[in-house]
């Protein structure tokens, strides 16, 4: 079996090449490295984040003005501004919309479709995927808590044995510790339409990202990407993975201090769980664009402990090819 053959509901569905999706980072997922993934073959994804809707407009143009080739835009379903969000991808004339960070209304989904735009949507459980499909989705993205920045709690390879299976109508693409294009093919062989890489693109000579961010990655091993710790229950904290920096063990901190002030009557519970949600206000882009590794926050996925150098994008795009083609014809596949 070839791995064009493999990839092929992927690429369809894409129009691209290959079927490797750039995961949408804050900072890093702008026009820069959008393009550079799409001219190299995979599929660039704008991190709209918390722009605006004029900001959004300008990377959108921005992207559009270096690629010619198929790219999309995610979109955050909390933003407070999602329906002028949407205006301004159907007004740009983009064509597929990504829904993160919580479970899109039908409303949203319907609006994005009506315009022909196709919508992927992420599904941590079958459950919702089911749900999302009912919904409208053209698409599927399953993440495993093995990525990087905001995670659920289930692995990839578990999300994937639970969903892959039972979601035949629509692609699925597998996310999550993904760094080498062997497993890429082993996942397709399991019947996923593609793969997402985001932690692999962070040191492509293409992205943005500051020096000193970059160099944390090629320093950091697996084990450095751990997840934020929750102190008391009762103050939940969602959970990023992030490598483990002075600013990791200061939230630990900041939590038993806030925590103390409550006890003692200083916050009611509102002010003090305000007061533990916005200590990573600002925190990514200190660390991102400024190049602050010790007070910004350094999302990462496990898979940083392959990241080893500085690449190009088209660079990387090629050695995970060649890493699936050569695990296909390890399995007797003729790639």
């Amino acid at each position: 079996m070839k791995l064009q053959q493999l990839m092929k509901r992927g690429t369809d569905f894409l129009g691209t090449k290959y079927a490797i999706l750039g995961g949408a980072m804050s900072w890093v997922s702008e026009s820069n490295l959008v393009a550079a993934i799409s001219n190299a073959g995979g599929f660039g994804v704008i991190a709209c984040g918390s722009m605006t809707p004029d900001l959004l407009r300008q990377e959108i143009s921005k992207t559009q003005a270096k690629t010619a080739k198929s790219f999309g835009v995610n979109l955050i379903t909390m933003h407070p501004d999602l329906d002028r969000l949407v205006d301004v991808c159907i007004e740009m004339n983009i064509k597929y919309v990504v829904l993160a960070g919580g479970m899109p209304k039908g409303i949203t989904i319907a609006k994005l479709k009506e315009d022909g735009i196709r919508v992927i949507c992420f599904a941590p459980a079958l459950v919702i995927a089911k749900k999302l499909m009912r919904s409208g989705a053209d698409a599927l993205v399953i993440e495993g808590m093995e990525a990087g920045g905001h995670i659920g709690p289930v692995a990839t390879s578990v999300l994937v044995q639970e969903i892959i299976p039972h979601i035949q109508e629509i692609p699925v693409f597998v996310a999550g510790g993904i760094g080498r294009g062997d497993i890429m093919a082993s996942y397709l062989l399991q019947g996923a339409a593609g793969c997402q890489l985001g932690t692999r693109f962070v040191c492509a000579h293409e992205s943005i990202a500051h020096p000193n961010f970059k160099q944390i990655f090629i320093k950091s091993q697996a084990r450095d990407a751990v997840t934020s710790i929750q102190i008391d229950k009762d103050f939940p904290v969602i959970p990023v993975r992030a490598i483990e920096n002075k600013a990791s063990n200061e939230f630990i901190e900041c939590q038993k201090q806030t925590l103390e002030k409550y006890r003692n009557g200083e916050l009611n519970k509102e002010e003090a769980q305000l007061k533990i949600e916005h200590f990573w206000a600002g925190a990514l882009r200190r660390a991102v664009i400024d190049g602050d590794i010790e007070n910004g926050s350094l999302m990462a996925g496990q898979s940083v402990g392959m990241v080893n150098k500085e690449q190009p994008t088209e660079e990387i795009i090629h050695e995970l090819i060649t890493q699936a083609q050569e695990f296909l014809n390890k399995q007797n596949f003729a790639a």
